[in-house]
């Protein structure tokens, strides 16, 4: 059975990007593929993090692979740093890398920005998120349009390796979704929708109240027609809340565009928030049951135990090619 890695990171509230984005193709792919689903908490601490913060939201980000339907039994969920391989390959991953290529990492680029100084773990995150996957060989890797740049350095990363040492590492393919793989801002669909940007009527969160969600889509930005149409280049910001409609309702553009025809701006938005808060609202419902049940943490810890026993084998096979005394 085909092998797929993933994670989010646990630094803000999960948005509806993430959701339909990641956790959606989590979802789906456990139907036919061995999978391996992580909180990515030691990429969180490339800038800094408040400790209980970090704690609360690495448990929430886990509650709520569950609660969208990721299942234990037949995917390992885990914490990233309760797998040790990861750092580990990570290093070894550093070392196959150059500066040059970790520099044009658009990313970093737009993370750096405005820095007076740049921590290097921000800088080396992509080999790091290379080791991920290749700790687990996987075949798929579900990413948004933003993360196809990482998955080739680690195809580069990969294809190094196996140069240098005897083959070793599969190289992955990217998993995405056709329309609204990168859902963007309501207030700017130049930009991605992220769960730190300071404005939070930029992003719905996938435990915001159904009141909020009402409030946030109604005065999600729009353009000056009336027009329900698909047209990224032209239409950017009705475009944008199409791709949300079409994930949450199950329709396709088309029939979006069809059923809105000649209605304006104000029935669609008005069914669009209706058809979000549908499936947000069980959802959060089982995330509650979820964090007071207690089951999160043997979950987490099944998960991490079957997740170390492929990483803790590959990167006994990487050590063994890379020339390191093994221990007597």
């Amino acid at each position: 059975m085909p092998r797929v890695l993933s994670g989010i990171q646990p630094s803000g509230q999960l948005t509806i990007g993430n959701y339909i984005g990641a956790i959606q193709n989590f979802v789906k792919l456990q139907d036919t593929h061995e999978c391996f689903y992580m909180v990515v908490d030691l990429h969180a601490i490339t800038v800094p993090q408040d400790p209980a913060a970090l704690r609360e939201q690495t448990e929430s980000v886990a509650a709520l692979y569950l609660a969208a339907g990721v299942d234990p039994s037949r995917s390992a969920i885990f914490i990233q740093s309760h797998v040790p391989a990861h750092a580990e390959l990570g290093w070894i991953m550093t070392t196959l890398a150059y500066m040059g290529e970790l520099e044009r990492m658009t990313q970093f680029k737009e993370k750096a920005a405005g820095r007076g100084s740049v921590p290097a773990g921000l800088f080396v995150y992509p080999t790091l998120m290379a080791a991920d996957i290749l700790v687990y060989n996987a075949d798929l890797v579900p990413v948004g349009d933003d993360q196809k740049q990482h998955l080739e350095l680690t195809r580069d990363l990969a294809e190094r390796f196996n140069g240098r040492y005897g083959e070793t590492f599969k190289l992955p393919e990217p998993y995405m979704a056709e329309v609204g793989a990168r859902i963007m801002s309501l207030d700017d669909a130049s930009k991605k929708m992220s769960k730190s940007n300071p404005n939070p009527n930029s992003y719905i969160a996938m435990l915001d109240e159904p009141d909020v969600i009402r409030k946030k889509i109604s005065r999600a930005v729009t353009d000056s027609g009336r027009e329900v149409k698909y047209d990224p280049e032209n239409k950017p910001e009705v475009s944008n809340l199409i791709s949300i409609y079409a994930h949450f309702s199950g329709l396709t553009v088309e029939e979006i565009e069809r059923r809105y025809e000649g209605q304006g701006y104000g029935q669609f938005k008005k069914d669009l928030a209706e058809h979000v808060v549908s499936v947000l609202e069980p959802l959060q419902t089982r995330y509650r049951e979820i964090r007071s049940s207690g089951e999160l943490g043997r979950v987490l810890k099944e998960g991490a135990e079957r997740a170390a026993a492929v990483a803790d084998q590959t990167v006994r096979i990487v050590k063994e090619r890379v020339g390191f005394l093994p221990p007597r």
